[in-house]
């Protein structure tokens, strides 16, 4: 298949963001089906001198993409168009690879899953509930689920609320603040990629606003002309810090003074291993801040089950969309959940799993102090990934190449930074052993001395 690469230059961004150009176009055109299963793309040198941009743009976009399973790369083959299969939950095709270590962050023990409590719970959610119940769901979600979560936020994490909003998962909840907002929204740097382009998908200029050792920088915040902005204020992803005491008044403070709203997306807040978690942002000022939660951590992405808080003046607009959107999330999922939390097993499950999570990080952060000593940990003590800070000059993408080559899956932290910034990778350890994890490093330390 012959392909006009010269087309792609009209369509790159200016600045450091010409890499996400690159990305972001490749990845269209396979999926428009422009670009086909078995396609070979240009060496990196090529394409590079094809679109008059530097080697390293094309590297890191061929990175990326072949990380999400868009392409696959082999020595001595060069790199070529996967054949995507059928998507996954979010849209997005699953790698087709099957990994020797994945240390993809963000996924829980899915072995882990409550099986059992949960079939359990339906069976006895269904005995209960009445006829009228299996109509078409309450927008705003299942009153009995509403009312667990309210008590369960008031008790685990100090949030305030009357009521919540029951949602699709952390995303649904998103793309529905999303469309209430306008103009420009403020996002960490670095941070997730996929809640920068939902946010975007929705009209929204996101504005990086830099993250340090205390969290996002308030002062600079304050420079922008934002109004609103999304924080990971608990445990700041990718980062692993926590946002400071004084930062968190001055957020409040500047959502005061400019009548602006915070997102919290409060996404693993629940698995913190040296002390309990620092209460939620929300409880500071709930008329300015919008508060999201989920499910995906805790157990399984696969439930699809969120949770909004919201400022009682958004919440009619919100439930109003929701209902636009899909006429309400599932009712008996929501109830089964609901008697989980009821009684108890929600909170069971989490006792279990942080201490599975805690042996889990303590295992790789072990091996890399032997294995990798000049490796620095980034981070509280909490969630299912660590940052791992290489020394000075060390390729992190590079290094994510290579290492996928013997099959090791990781992602660099250049893969969330819109600016350049010091080299790292960002390991999850949930899903793997502590034998397999004390393994993974032993590989990751033979490709990085190499």
């Amino acid at each position: 298949m012959s392909t006009n690469w010269t087309t792609f230059r009209e369509l790159l961004l200016p600045g450091h963001q010409r890499r996400r150009g690159v990305e972001v176009e490749l990845r269209r055109a396979i999926r428009d089906g422009r670009l086909v299963p078995g396609t070979r793309l240009p060496s990196s040198r090529d394409l590079a001198a094809q679109l008059g941009v530097a080697r390293g743009t094309v590297t890191s976009a061929y990175t990326q993409l072949v990380a999400e399973g868009y392409l696959t790369t082999r020595r001595g083959s060069g790199t070529t168009v996967a054949s995507l299969g059928p998507a996954g939950p979010s849209g997005v095709p699953e790698p087709p690879q099957r990994w020797r270590f994945n240390l993809r962050p963000g996924l829980p023990a899915l072995g882990a899953f409550p099986r059992a409590e949960w079939v359990a719970a339906h069976r006895a959610a269904l005995a209960e509930l009445p006829d009228d119940d299996l109509a078409y769901p309450d927008p705003a979600g299942f009153v009995g689920l509403r009312k667990e979560i309210v008590d369960y936020l008031a008790r685990v994490r100090a949030v305030v609320a009357r009521d919540a909003v029951i949602t699709n998962g952390a995303a649904d909840g998103l793309q529905l603040t999303a469309r209430l907002l306008n103009g420009s929204i403020a996002i960490e740097e670095p941070s997730h990629f996929g809640g920068e382009h939902l946010l975007q998908s929705h009209g929204l200029n996101t504005v990086p606003v830099p993250v340090d050792d205390k969290g996002i920088r308030v002062d600079l915040l304050s420079k922008t002309d934002c109004r609103a902005v999304l924080v990971t204020a608990a445990h700041q992803f990718p980062l692993g810090v926590v946002l400071h005491p004084e930062r968190r008044r001055a957020l409040v403070e500047w959502a005061r003074e400019r009548d602006g709203l915070i997102i919290e997306d409060d996404y693993d807040a629940e698995h913190r291993y040296d002390r309990p978690a620092l209460g939620a942002l929300q409880a500071l000022a709930p008329e300015h801040v919008v508060y999201q939660g989920t499910t995906s951590k805790v157990l399984a992405p696969a439930l699809r089950l969120g949770w909004l808080v919201v400022p009682e003046r958004l919440r009619e607009g919100i439930v109003k969309r929701k209902q636009y959107n899909d006429m309400g999330t599932g009712t008996i999922p929501q109830a089964a959940f609901a008697h989980m939390l009821r009684t108890g097993g929600y909170d069971r499950h989490l006792r279990r799993t942080r201490a599975l999570y805690r042996k889990r990080r303590d295992a790789l952060l072990e091996a890399v102090a032997e294995h990798l000593p000049a490796w620095q940990s980034i981070g509280v003590a909490a969630g299912l990934h660590v940052v791992l800070r290489m020394p000075d000059g060390t390729d992190d993408l590079a290094l994510k190449s290579r290492l996928e080559e013997r099959g090791v899956h990781v992602w660099a932290l250049a893969q969330y930074t819109r600016t350049p910034t010091w080299p790292g990778l960002v390991l999850g350890y949930a899903s793997l052993t502590p034998d397999r994890l004390r393994e993974a490093v032993r590989e990751i330390a033979k490709v990085a001395v190499a």
